[in-house]
């Protein structure tokens, strides 16, 4: 059953007349970061995402299973002229998740930005849970040597962009607030 899911499931772009597939993404994305994050407290903000990643010149991707429900989201905005697109947000569905299914919404979303001129894709994934060990501690003493001695504690996804190739290539202190850091990572798609 668990690789037949990766098998059937198909990326489309999610639009704006598509409300059902908007609404489930929403529902997605609240439902997975909740207590995790202060990104999207109510299922209100989670819509406004949804929304947000509609507007023009965004990329809004959802993953159907053979039944069409929305198994996984993922989205991008260009920076830099477009040389440079941020990731935000990507979810899969609980579930679903080690099976590859977030690998697929990062090739789809690598090819769609290279063929757009991009040269990296980047990202930022936040610990506000204490997740890693880069949080609960002043980063400021030693900065380089946090980001190379980062250890994983609590499943934080950043394991999981290293696995499909980014790097990390900065860290903000305090983003979150005290000890709650954003995690940047990299990945070269172009050039």
């Amino acid at each position: 059953m668990r690789q037949s899911v990766v098998m059937n499931a198909r990326i489309i772009d999610l639009c704006a007349d598509d409300s059902s597939s908007a609404d489930q993404a929403a529902q997605l994305l609240f439902e997975s970061f909740r207590g995790l994050t202060s990104a999207w407290p109510s299922i209100g903000s989670a819509r406004g995402e949804v929304s947000d990643s509609l507007s023009r010149g965004r990329i809004s991707r959802v993953m159907l299973d053979d039944a069409g429900r929305v198994i996984g989201w993922i989205g991008g905005q260009p920076h830099y002229d477009g040389r440079v697109w941020e990731l935000h947000p990507m979810v899969v569905a609980e579930p679903l998740r080690r099976q590859g299914l977030g690998r697929l919404l990062v090739q789809d979303l690598e090819r769609i930005v290279a063929s757009k001129g991009a040269l990296t894709l980047m990202l930022g994934t936040d610990d506000e849970t204490d997740a890693t060990s880069l949080s609960g501690t002043d980063l400021s003493h030693d900065l380089p040597g946090a980001i190379r001695d980062i250890r994983n504690l609590k499943s934080h996804p950043y394991e999981f962009y290293l696995r499909v190739g980014f790097r990390i290539v900065g860290v903000m202190p305090d983003a979150n607030g005290p000890g709650k850091p954003d995690i940047y990572m990299a990945k070269r798609v172009g050039g």
